[in-house]
């Protein structure tokens, strides 16, 4: 990763998972199940973590939202994508309120946890396939 990245990185309060992200970390999470199955797995996993607070969901666009209150206040947009049958893509977008403009890492830190969680309950198959 070059330094510009990096520093880009650090002075954020925004970070987002994609096909070609260029942190490994956050990259689109491929899990083997059906779209339902991950959509509720996720909200399970949320409804489970203290200090988020689903807002809506929207099952025909595949997005769940999400209000984070606690360590800090940010966020969150779940996405999930049917790629194929048994095949469903899983992305995240954080962006913390906070008047710095940094948050520390923290929204790399949720999306790590909440990738790290998902990967125990459904079936990983891999990051970053391209379509």
């Amino acid at each position: 990763m070059s330094f510009s990245n990096k520093l880009k990185d650090f002075f954020s309060t925004y970070q987002e998972t994609n096909e070609k992200h260029h942190i490994s970390d956050l990259k689109s999470h491929y899990y083997k199940t059906t779209y339902k199955n991950a959509l509720h797995s996720i909200q399970s996993i949320i409804e489970q973590t203290t200090g988020m607070t689903i807002t809506s969901i929207s099952e025909e666009r595949g997005e769940i939202s999400v209000n984070i209150d606690h360590p800090k206040k940010a966020f969150l947009i779940v996405t999930v994508i049917s790629v194929r049958p048994y095949e469903t893509a899983v992305d995240f977008t954080v962006s913390t309120n906070t008047f710095l403009p940094t948050d520390f890492g923290f929204s790399k830190k949720i999306i790590q946890q909440l990738y790290k969680r998902l990967d125990e309950k459904e079936t990983f198959v891999g990051v970053g396939k391209s379509m």
